[in-house]
């Protein structure tokens, strides 16, 4: 799909009264609070002159309810941003919402509900376990069936917080001590060393399409797509679109869309894969993705002709949807 060129169309009131959501008390706090200054300066370009941001912390919920907002544009990360929270608060007080609702953001916000759904779906999913983090853990009946390496994952976080790489029970051991900081349920993945890709997922409101961006792929110089190397520049080699052949790009694009739709997203998602032996596995998927400018998102949708500010238009305009 080719939009080099198109303005978005504004379905949303340039009149309208808008919160731009961003901060919030996540891990993530800084990075999204540079989403949010990035996106609120796009709305003024585009003329949305009553858009204000707004710092998700506890005491938003009065702001929200007194402030007269008929829109958000949520661009909080993590934990209360992409697990529903937010999306819940925001439905009670009757203001709309861009983005993924409460479901489908409880829904990829947890990593092992996450693969359960693809894997109904019959996308491809990399072998794994989800424990409960506890101090008398029998750490080897966990792990039975899996081979080393493993990656370790709280399910509940994003942004690679918390992740670790290991070769063996005695690793293991230590990185459980890490990821139960961020949550309790923790994912064991079999480690794959293959490619690391990224497809955004964007819905154009007027046109009712649902489409995939140009495929990301990034080399890092980390042993993984981490924190370090999603958020510090010269970190990461991007390459966009990814050196894959035709089909395989094809493919992948098409199994974004189809794990946007079976985890119920809207909107906007962003669906990360790992590419090994030419199979390509769904990881996860980011109901939310980063508006910085090093995130991935801005640079998928510039790549087939959307700028930023056609971006926000594009995400903004999906919070007309009904409530």
């Amino acid at each position: 799909m080719e939009y080099t060129g198109q303005k978005i169309k504004n379905i949303i009131d340039k009149k309208a009264k808008i919160a731009v959501l961003c901060g919030g008390m996540s891990n993530e706090r800084e990075v999204s609070l540079r989403s949010g200054k990035n996106v609120l300066a796009a709305l003024k370009r585009l003329g949305y002159e009553n858009a204000e941001m707004v710092d998700a912390t506890r005491d938003c919920v009065e702001i929200l309810a007194k402030g007269g907002f008929e829109f958000a544009y949520n661009t909080l990360h993590g934990k209360y941003g992409e697990d529903g929270c937010i999306q819940g608060l925001l439905e009670i007080l009757g203001i709309k919402y861009t983005g993924c609702d409460v479901k489908s953001s409880a829904i990829c916000m947890d990593k092992e509900m996450t693969k359960n759904v693809l894997k109904a779906a019959g996308l491809n999913i990399i072998k794994s376990a989800c424990i409960k983090y506890d101090e008398n853990l029998d750490i080897e009946a966990a792990v039975e069936g899996l081979k080393f390496p493993l990656m370790v994952k709280p399910s509940g976080e994003g942004s690679s917080i918390g992740m670790s790489k290991v070769d063996s029970i005695e690793e293991l051991k230590e990185a459980l001590k890490v990821a139960q900081k961020s949550d309790k349920k923790i994912l064991l993945e079999e480690y794959l060393q293959g490619t690391s890709i990224t497809v955004g997922v964007l819905e154009d409101v007027e046109k009712n399409e649902i489409f995939a961006t140009p495929i990301l792929e990034f080399r890092t110089k980390t042993l993984w797509y981490d924190f370090e190397a999603k958020y510090t520049e010269g970190m990461t080699q991007f390459i966009l679109p990814a050196e894959l052949p035709g089909a395989l790009t094809k493919e992948i694009q098409k199994m974004a869309v189809l794990a946007h739709k079976a985890c119920d997203c809207s909107g906007v998602s962003r669906v990360d894969f790992l590419v090994y032996n030419n199979v390509p596995y769904v990881l996860e998927i980011n109901t939310n993705p980063g508006m910085t400018d090093l995130s991935d998102l801005p640079a998928q949708a510039k790549a087939m002709g959307i700028d930023y500010d056609n971006l926000v238009q594009l995400v903004l305009n999906t919070a007309a949807k009904e409530l």
